[in-house]
């Protein structure tokens, strides 16, 4: 079998010294190496090595009896969570690592919840056990109380083929079978192991061990267990299917990492992700940054691939496209020395590191260029990693709010796209949606007046993109986009014309409707010294947010809630002081509500809309092309509107074109 093993913790619980010393003991190094010596496999760069925490997930690969396993050795510190959340996608099972010091963090929660969304089988290995203030009964316990699941204590039980008769008896509880061997005296090793097998795939039970990763103790054992309670079945002999889950640069050859779900992948096969086929001319298998070469990759494996096209989340075959649930809610403006740097090169190399950490989007907004961002420790990577790679010094902005802007009212716009020997007509209505739910696409158009294949072409450029709103600037989302009706040319339609008149009709409607600024409004979970509790309440008071009721133990309060982190941010950078660095705090965005602040924030940002994407349309008049302000569309437009007072009916754009 290949199994897909992932490594996930809180910042400084171990995760990379557990990930050396399983590494030293399959072969792969020769010495465990450790982080404070800078000399680990998997954190090689020069950042990973000085800051002593992992920013990139890194990949090895070792054989163990008659199973391949690849290792991702993920990001902790929150900054490069999204990293993290783009590895999960790919592993068969997650060992996760807890501090038996430390307890479960606020990260940890976060892990929990990302490892349960997308149903990655859990293994739980409480580290850290040979310190004196680790308390991991204390740990067990907590474990069982705030998380949801079935949780079996494995930490006293050393064979992986006979478990104890407490161990026995704890998994007959979670079992109906293994309960009727365990009371009828019918215990079998091998209806034991095949049954835990299961369970543990559904994430019916979670296996929690322990150790000190430091010294080594507990890993033998634990890997034992893991390999016996463990199973893939993928099948080389199905159609192919992959997914892409991260680019890299490797001495300047960008390298797309795969995980092959099923099939066969062989040298000079034909890879397609979405942007044309690309022939395979090397399929590498890595372990840190050195590489063997295959001639051919099998369902299971993890490969990288130098090529042209992909990017993180792109899949090839019939699998569903990938799901992200990290994201920022800040954005800061890059600042360089444009006289030795022009735009276009600065743009094209921040391209580079975007293809790398896709959640940066890099975006241009007049002599603006800006960057999405998760803190203030990504920005020191970007900044690193600007002056090494190209040799430029950057800069950045106070960080600044990431917005959406959506609509409180509906709006029909219009877009018509006709220079010579062109044409294309589009008429959309825009309308709210409810909040969170992002951009729907409906057609009303009847298949006779515009074929299936344009209205189909027409979906894929509403959908292709992010459109920018026109009160910031910032992406429009929470909104329905209604084709209503259109007109192609049976002699002079391309497909471009229709991505323009799509554009256009859209920032037509934009200027019609009464538009709505989001804001982001986190979610929070901290845990304070109680005799703190009265001057954080207070914090909290003034950055607006809405707490739950405390949760008293002996020595801290748990205070959960949410606020608007346009306000909430300034709190989060102010916690290590405003707890002498005794708290641990979560945030996570939980939604987007109207922002109240609107008026302000629209005249601070004095974007201008039609110096920006436009609403005007193009018609042509004796043989010319000639632009139409947007507010004069209407008397040009070449189609009649559908009676809106009467029944629309939407088109099933799945159905076959009709000849």
């Amino acid at each position: 079998m290949t199994k897909t093993i992932g490594i996930l913790a809180h910042v400084d619980a171990g995760k990379t010294t557990f990930s050396e010393q399983l590494l030293y003991r399959m072969g792969v190094i020769r010495t465990p190496g450790r982080v404070d010596h800078k000399n680990t496999l998997l954190d090689h760069d020069p950042m990973e090595q000085e800051r002593g925490i992992t920013v990139f997930s890194g990949l090895a690969t070792f054989s163990y009896q008659d199973d391949l396993y690849y290792l991702l050795d993920t990001p902790g510190h929150v900054d490069f969570a999204t990293d993290m959340e783009r590895a999960l996608s790919v592993m068969d099972y997650a060992i996760l690592l807890i501090s038996a010091a430390d307890g479960i963090q606020p990260h940890t929660e976060t892990l929990w919840h990302l490892l349960s969304v997308r149903k990655v089988p859990v293994f739980i290995f409480l580290n850290k056990c040979d310190r004196q203030d680790s308390h991991p009964d204390q740990v067990f316990h907590e474990l069982t109380s705030r998380f949801s699941g079935e949780f079996l204590d494995f930490r006293d039980s050393q064979n992986a083929r006979m478990p104890s008769a407490r161990l026995q008896e704890d998994c007959a509880s979670v079992s109906e079978p293994l309960l009727e061997a365990f009371l009828s005296g019918t215990f079998s090793p091998e209806k034991w192991l095949k049954e835990m097998q299961t369970l543990i795939s559904r994430r019916e039970v979670f296996p929690v061990f322990s150790g000190a990763a430091l010294p080594g103790d507990g890993i033998d054992s634990f890997f034992r267990w893991f390999h016996d309670l463990t199973m893939t079945d993928r099948d080389p002999e199905q159609p192919f299917a992959a997914r892409l889950y991260q680019i890299r640069y490797d001495a300047g050859n960008r390298i797309a990492f795969w995980k092959l779900e099923s099939g066969r992948l062989r040298i000079r096969d034909t890879l397609d992700c979405g942007d044309g086929p690309e022939k395979v001319m090397d399929i590498r298998r890595y372990n840190g940054t050195r590489y063997t070469t295959l001639q051919e990759a099998r369902a299971g494996d993890i490969i990288g691939i130098p090529m042209h096209g992909g990017h993180a989340g792109s899949i090839a075959g019939a699998l569903q496209p990938d799901t992200y649930h990290i994201a920022p809610m800040m954005a800061s403006t890059v600042h360089w020395d444009t006289r030795s740097v022009p735009g276009f090169q600065m743009l094209k190399n921040l391209r580079m590191l975007e293809d790398e950490e896709p959640e940066l989007h890099v975006e241009q907004q007049g002599d603006k260029t800006r960057l999405r961002i998760m803190g203030p420790m990504q920005l020191d990577m970007i900044r690193r990693k600007m002056q090494e790679r190209f040799s430029i010094a950057v800069e950045f902005g106070p960080p600044e709010i990431l917005y959406h802007e959506t609509l409180a009212t509906s709006a029909i716009g219009i877009g018509h796209y006709e220079p010579l020997r062109h044409y294309a007509e589009v008429h959309l209505r825009l309308s709210p949606a409810p909040r969170g739910t992002g951009i729907h696409f409906r057609s009303y158009a009847h298949v006779d007046d515009l074929a299936l294949n344009w209205q189909r072409l027409i979906r894929t450029h509403v959908l292709e993109k992010e459109h920018k709103g026109v009160l910031t600037g910032s992406p429009i989302t929470d909104v329905y986009i209604d084709l209503l009706c259109g007109r192609a040319h049976l002699k002079h339609t391309e497909g471009g014309d229709f991505r323009q008149a799509t554009y256009r009709a859209i920032r037509n409607a934009l200027m019609y409707a009464q538009c709505l600024l989001l804001e982001p409004i986190c979610g929070f979970d901290m845990s304070v010294p109680r005799d703190l509790y009265s001057s954080i309440s207070g914090q909290l008071l003034q950055v607006k947010a809405e707490c739950s009721a405390p949760e008293f133990d002996d020595a801290t309060v748990r205070l959960r809630g949410y606020a608007p982190y346009a306000l909430f941010h300034s709190f989060q950078e102010q916690f290590p002081r405003l707890t002498h660095g005794t708290g641990s705090l979560r945030i996570w965005q939980d939604h987007e509500a109207v922002c109240p602040e609107q008026d302000r924030i629209v005249r601070e940002t004095a974007y201008a809309p039609l110096a920006d994407d436009t609403p005007d349309s193009v018609f042509c008049a004796h043989g010319a092309g000639f632009t139409v302000h947007w507010d004069h569309v209407r008397e040009w437009a070449h189609v009649e509107e559908p009676d809106l007072t009467a029944e629309l009916h939407e088109t099933n754009l799945d159905l076959p074109q009709q000849e």
